[in-house]
């Protein structure tokens, strides 16, 4: 599969909202964050896509069949709007970024592989091992070895799993920070009832490919008041604490308010340590650890935060928080921030008020991109390139699982601008980065591409 040249590109920005930037619990939070707003639309015919393997959708009524090629496209600055930066690199440092956006016409997706079952996420381990460990939705961990999907799962727990259906099933994976050492790992997933599920295993003695589906010890659990929205993402931070996202609990609107209430687990991004105790241990500086609100959590106002990820280089962190009927939106918290965000929902939906809207002396923190439902309908993270091909350094890629588009989005000095990048025509359900800091595809059909050089 290769990218087609056919299209121009626009860079899509403009008008900026500033909100008030200090977090709830009492901790403090970035200041001034700014928001890039989609104001200009590209149809997928005009976007780079795939010339096989997966077709895009036929054109809506009003957009033409593919164009023919257009000259190399070019960003327009009248088009950029100027945003103050959050900053967050410690000073004095220089980090390899791009300074402008690559031409996405000199770049490929390679297939990696096919014929999985409901891919939703892949890690590496960072063993050194150059495994990839994809989660296949109705309960099995499947690893890509030097090219090749190996047969034998590394786990399968299908027994413990409940449907896969809506947004269930084992939606996350992590490996512990010292692995290669004491051969830990995490997984989200939900049970037969329907709940959530976080649990460590174990890798088996004799097998680095397979691990011990007997060695399941459960760490937390959380009930689930309906089956949507039941979030997934499971990482690391720089910090070595364990990062879980939960939605809100489902359903529509955030009926029970659990985005907005520090007294359940849903609609939060949770912060563990996992080295402490049987189970977990509260990081003290957690911002509800001295009481308050339920110790775990690190930030609020969260409707389904799917998939979220740290910039490897940086520590910067970005939250793709799914929408509910208008707004799709990525939030952002700069390297060291104290916990405590409120990201805002069931107040707003990205920046705009939703249903009654905040209170007057709500202290909410916008995200820092949004686009509406006309460009897709579930917004999918991604990750800070960190890879060998330089025009990438320091460009977050990201996109949405209903429409396959993606978006390259960086900051340029005092601020955030964002592009389009391929039409991929994939059913995004995830994003992945190796040990080498190359960014993967996850298509929920069954396929995993790699992102290269043409």
């Amino acid at each position: 599969m290769t990218i087609r040249r056919s299209g121009v590109f626009i860079v899509l920005l403009a008008a900026l909202l500033l909100t008030s930037c200090t977090g709830g619990g009492g901790s403090n939070t970035p200041t001034e964050p700014a928001i890039a707003t989609l104001v200009a639309t590209i149809p997928p015919e005009n976007l780079p896509t795939l010339d096989a393997g997966v077709q895009p959708p036929e054109p809506s009524a009003g957009q033409g069949a593919t164009q023919a090629e257009q000259p190399t496209p070019s960003m327009n600055p009248s088009g950029v709007a100027t945003l103050p930066l959050v900053e967050s690199t410690p000073a004095g440092s220089t980090l390899p970024n791009a300074s402008e956006f690559p031409n996405p016409q000199d770049f490929i997706l390679i297939p990696v592989t096919s014929g999985l079952d409901i891919p939703v996420n892949i890690t590496p381990a960072f063993d050194n091992s150059g495994r990839m460990f994809v989660n296949e939705k109705p309960g099995r961990i499947r690893i890509l070895q030097s090219g090749e999907l190996l047969p034998q799962p590394f786990l399968d727990i299908t027994d413990r799993v409940g449907s896969a259906s809506s947004e269930q099933g084992l939606l996350g994976l992590a490996f512990h920070p010292q692995y290669a050492q004491n051969g830990r790992f995490f997984v989200y997933y939900t049970d037969k009832n329907g709940d959530s599920v976080l649990s460590r295993f174990q890798v088996s003695a004799g097998d680095p490919n397979q691990a011990d589906p007997a060695s399941e010890v459960v760490l937390l659990t959380q009930d689930q008041p309906f089956p949507n929205h039941n979030g997934g993402q499971l990482t690391f931070g720089p910090d070595g604490y364990l990062y879980l996202g939960l939605g809100d609990g489902g359903s529509a609107g955030d009926p029970q308010n659990n985005g907005q209430s520090v007294d359940t687990l849903l609609g939060k991004i949770l912060r563990l340590d996992v080295d402490q105790g049987e189970t977990y241990g509260i990081p003290a500086d957690n911002p509800f650890a001295g009481g308050g609100g339920r110790p775990e959590i690190w930030a609020y106002g969260l409707r389904n935060p799917w998939r979220f990820s740290f910039d490897r280089q940086t520590g910067e962190m970005y939250i793709a928080d799914v929408g509910q009927n208008q707004w799709e939106e990525i939030n952002y918290l700069p390297a060291g921030a104290t916990g405590g965000t409120n990201f805002g929902w069931r107040f707003k939906e990205g920046t705009h008020p939703y249903k009654e809207g905040a209170p007057a002396d709500a202290l909410l923190v916008d995200p820092v991109f949004e686009y509406d439902h006309s460009l897709g309908c579930s917004v999918t993270g991604g990750y800070v390139y960190r890879g060998s091909m330089p025009e990438w350094q320091g460009i977050y890629l990201f996109g949405d699982y209903c429409g396959g588009r993606t978006w390259m989005m960086m900051r340029q000095n005092d601020r955030w601008v964002a592009m389009e990048a391929f039409y991929t025509g994939l059913g995004l359900t995830a994003f992945g980065q190796d040990e080498a800091g190359e960014i993967y595809f996850v298509d929920g059909a069954g396929s995993v591409l790699r992102l290269g050089k043409q």
